[in-house]
């Protein structure tokens, strides 16, 4: 592989006084509130779990080698208690139930192959995430991917973004078609060329969460000679606003720009870029990353199985793209729910190695594409894929189902998530998604709360969790989101419903909704078209024989207990960690 330099530094000693941290606060001498603080910038959260952490890798424009993978392997078989890594909407992998004490030795492992968990958490700049085609699509202007890493190498260790007053979550998508959904960030890039000089448009003041918005532009072109400059000014603008600091709940920056509008908070950016620190050069060039792929790319006339089957002409149709270079495509690996084991780790990394450049991406889809892999071999890999438990078709369809962690292991969580998500999967694997092509092209995603880790404010049908009143104590439930978007470019946030759906009923429910749209859409409508022109109201009586709640007995004892678990409901949600 051409690959050898990490994007992100690997420092030992960064590690070594982690670990001297954890040994300090585990002997009771250190405030638990300040290391609570100090581990989150080394990527370590806690769960709802006692004594046990999530540990989040952070993985820049989710670019993966095989190597990584085979690591990751060796990781979750020897550390991960689930047997499993987890990948997340914002192109990271998790890892869940570690004790605090085997996370440095997970870090130096980790650093070997060139990953980090530097900042994947905390009040700091998150990892930045990407189009999984960036640099092989034909549309694009340029490839974003050496910027996208600049960025990264950047921000990380900066001085100011160690504890502004929350995250800042980033994009960069590869073209107009906004596949990385930058409209859904605090800072998105959409690369263009203007007058011959590469650049970007700047939006600002995306998020979902308890206040939804869609990302404004900050600036139609700014250069790439100067897009880290206006970033830093941006991001000082908002490190600086000490009324933020007062509600952690409302320290997001679209809350600021929401309040005083895109053109003020311009006006300040502008302010910014007067003073001295932006007055030196910010020319990226030395923090590119540059690799050549397509050196290591498989021989197009390669001795490679092939066939037909009916089967992998769907599979072709919903998870291969060609790539603008000639004779090669990218195939997306379609993860149920995000969840890899270590033997299928390992599987994916010798696959890369095979067919496709060593070179993987993460998707915020929570999928994982394969890139460089030759025409004559797409049979192949479909066959090796299924015999992983990654070849079914239907990426980026109906059947692609996303979620978080929710009550699995999140503070944060109302509602078991993942549990859902299974139970939803199954329910539309058995819809005839082939008479009706509308349905099939549809998003379904949830979160276990509202603060929306699931994109669930962006699907066509998404929900997230709640508590709801029955007569017999609380029960799982959900409220749902309806003609929200992320294709093309063309990001909706959801309308929501104001009916509340226990957890057990959501999949009849689900079936209802679709049955509505199918029967009173017109012509070609697509959903969230739909949605937009009957509007939310009109959902509510097609739900209302969902939401009543009967008395506790044996037959409705199920309604009381959520997906996945063996115990009657309550609501237990602590206090997160993302605004320490």
């Amino acid at each position: 592989m051409t690959q050898t330099k990490p994007i992100i530094d690997y420092y030992p000693s960064e590690i070594e006084e982690f670990e001297a941290g954890v040994k300090r606060f585990q002997s009771g001498n250190w405030d638990p509130t300040d290391f609570m603080a100090f581990r989150l910038r080394q990527g370590v959260y806690g769960q709802r779990q006692p004594d046990v952490h999530m540990f989040r890798i952070k993985i820049p424009f989710g670019g993966m080698t095989a190597d990584m993978l085979d690591m990751m392997g060796d990781i979750v078989a020897r550390f991960a208690p689930l047997n499993k890594g987890h990948v997340t909407t914002r192109e990271n992998i998790q890892l869940h139930h570690i004790p605090l004490e085997d996370t440095p030795e997970m870090m130096r492992l980790l650093a070997s192959v060139g990953l980090t968990t530097r900042e994947a958490c905390g009040n700091t700049v998150r990892n930045v995430t990407g189009c999984e085609i960036a640099g092989v699509c034909a549309e694009e202007p340029f490839d974003v991917t050496p910027y996208a890493a600049a960025y990264s190498r950047y921000f990380v260790r900066h001085p100011f973004t160690q504890s502004m007053p929350r995250k800042i979550k980033t994009a960069f998508s590869g073209c107009a078609r906004d596949c990385a959904i930058t409209g859904i960030h605090d800072v998105g890039f959409l690369p263009s060329i203007k007058d011959g000089q590469r650049g970007f448009k700047m939006v600002m003041g995306g998020g979902t969460s308890i206040m939804p918005r869609i990302a404004p532009t900050l600036y139609e072109f700014v250069s790439t000679d100067e897009y880290l400059k206006i970033t830093e000014a941006a991001l000082r603008v908002f490190h600086n606003s000490d009324e933020l600091r007062r509600s952690r709940m409302k320290a997001r920056v679209k809350f600021l720009i929401d309040r005083i509008g895109i053109d003020d908070y311009r006006d300040l950016v502008e302010e910014q870029l007067q003073e001295d620190w932006a007055q030196r050069s910010f020319d990226p060039t030395g923090l590119l990353f540059i690799d050549d792929e397509e050196a290591d790319a498989p021989s197009l006339h390669g001795d490679f199985v092939t066939g037909s089957d009916p089967e992998f002409d769907r599979w072709l149709a919903t998870n291969v793209q060609s790539q603008k270079q000639s004779g090669y495509h990218t195939v997306t690996a379609k993860l149920p729910l995000g969840d890899i084991n270590p033997e299928q780790f390992h599987q994916l990394a010798d696959l890369s190695r095979t067919y496709g450049a060593s070179r993987v991406r993460l998707t915020h889809q929570q999928n994982l594409a394969i890139r460089w892999v030759p025409e004559g071999a797409l049979y192949e890999v479909w066959l090796k894929l299924k015999e992983i438990g990654f070849g079914d078709a239907g990426a980026l369809e109906i059947t692609d189902v996303v979620s978080c962690p929710g009550t699995d292991s999140c503070k944060l969580g109302i509602t078991s998530s993942m549990g859902l998500g299974r139970a939803v999967a199954d329910a539309v694997s058995v819809i005839d998604q082939e008479a009706d092509p509308l349905i099939r092209k549809m998003h379904i995603k949830m979160s276990g709360c509202p603060n929306g880790c699931g994109q669930h404010h962006v699907a066509d049908i998404g929900f997230h969790g709640a508590a709801a009143k029955g007569p017999s104590g609380q029960v799982p439930a959900y409220e749902l989101f309806l003609g929200g978007g992320f294709e093309e470019g063309d990001t909706r946030i959801g309308l929501r419903v104001k009916t509340k759906v226990p957890a057990k009923r959501m999949p009849d429910a689900l079936r209802k909704v679709l049955e509505f749209y199918k029967t009173e859409r017109q012509n070609d409508e697509i959903f969230r078209d739909f949605a937009a022109r009957v509007g939310p109201e009109s959902f509510e009586p097609v739900l209302a024989e969902f939401k009543d709640v009967p008395e506790l007995n044996r037959e409705s004892l199920d309604m009381y207990i959520d997906w996945s678990k063996t115990v009657k409901y309550i609501l237990e949600r602590g206090e997160g960690e993302c605004a320490v």
